[in-house]
């Protein structure tokens, strides 16, 4: 009977050392099972707040909104930006591709009240545009504009573009959407199928640097940037303004407010006056968004005014950029400024 319960302490310790190593086996691996689900949960984005629906596709023709006609080649399709927070569409956003090429963004119609994933223009300006590339300028010239104004110009006029890639940069997100911003930003950068290089990122950012510089110092970056003496076009839109707010909030200051269209100029003015000396504003000028309504871009402190971009847009109280000297203004379209750099 002694020897029997001698053996079975003798198996049960056994039994136990067996066990001790597999339970932290165990307890290791559910360890690294789970920090591998969190780690997932963590850098895998979950939904966005809104989505693209399919709505319409076809020949640029079929779209007359886009004021397209002239590019056959090229086909539309068109999306409905949705959300469940409304059951009307937030947007409505026009790609437009040829055949073996990526989908370029050529058309965002907004229907917020405020700025949202990329600001809205007007698509006559844009075919207008390209079509005085097209004419004007020589095939081999190369053309620097900002990364989403760069893909138009390439699509529509198959000119030589700095800027290829869908960089994203800025992404305009809503007060109330920020803490889906890496959801957004994820979502975004899957749509076009184009990874920009490291390469080319840090150029959009020696580019955007140099438009907050003096004018003949920007100039001069630009001319460093495209690194050869071939001819070459800057072509700034007065929504950049914005974005480059966005991007040096601490070196470039910009507000903007968005106005009716009422016949009355005079009133408008006396608005606009209202506001800069409500907050201190130093100067302001004007895109056209529609028929109806108008959006006024402010700069904001004393050093914005000095800039590149803002010799090179007119802004009231300021030398008209007829006058610009550092670089020749060639050609302008309602928010579309096109300069030829020496």
């Amino acid at each position: 009977m002694i020897t029997s319960s001698g053996n079975q302490r003798t198996a049960t310790v056994r039994w136990t050392n067996n066990l001790l190593p597999l339970a932290g086996l165990l307890l290791i691996t559910g360890g690294i099972a789970l920090l591998t689900w969190v780690t997932y949960l963590w850098l895998t984005p979950g939904e966005p707040p809104y989505q693209y629906q399919l709505i319409a596709e076809g020949k640029a023709s079929e779209f007359p909104e886009l004021e397209l006609e002239a590019w056959p080649a090229i086909t539309i399709n068109k999306y409905e930006v949705r959300t469940t927070e409304t059951d009307k569409p937030i947007a409505h956003a026009y790609f437009g591709q040829r055949e073996s090429g990526t989908p370029v963004l050529l058309h965002w119609e907004n229907h917020t009240g405020e700025p949202l994933i990329t600001l809205d223009r007007k698509p006559a300006e844009l075919s207008a545009l390209a079509a005085a590339i097209n004419k004007h300028t020589p095939q081999d010239a190369l053309i620097l504009a900002w990364w989403d104004t760069s893909r138009q110009i390439q699509l529509l006029s198959e000119r030589t573009t700095l800027f290829n890639g869908h960089l994203n940069a800025p992404l305009i997100i809503p007060a109330h959407w920020q803490e889906h911003a890496q959801t957004i930003q994820a979502y975004e950068d899957r749509i076009p199928h184009t990874t920009p290089s490291e390469q080319e990122r840090n150029q959009f950012q020696r580019f955007t640097e140099a438009l907050i510089l003096p004018p003949e110092a920007g100039v001069a970056k630009l001319r460093e940037l495209i690194g050869t003496e071939q001819a070459a076009y800057l072509v700034i839109h007065v929504s950049d303004l914005y974005k480059l707010g966005l991007m040096h909030s601490d070196r470039f200051g910009v507000a903007y407010k968005n106005y009716l269209m009422t016949g009355n100029i005079h009133g408008l003015i006396n608005h606009m006056k209202v506001e800069m000396n409500e907050h201190g504003y130093n100067t302001y000028t004007l895109q056209s968004l529609t028929d109806q309504d108008v959006r006024a871009f402010f700069l904001t402190d004393e050093h914005s005014p000095d800039t590149l971009i803002a010799h090179m847009l007119p802004f009231t109280g300021k030398p008209p950029p007829l006058d610009f000297k550092a670089a020749q203004l060639v050609y302008q379209q309602g928010g579309y400024w096109v300069y030829k750099l020496p």
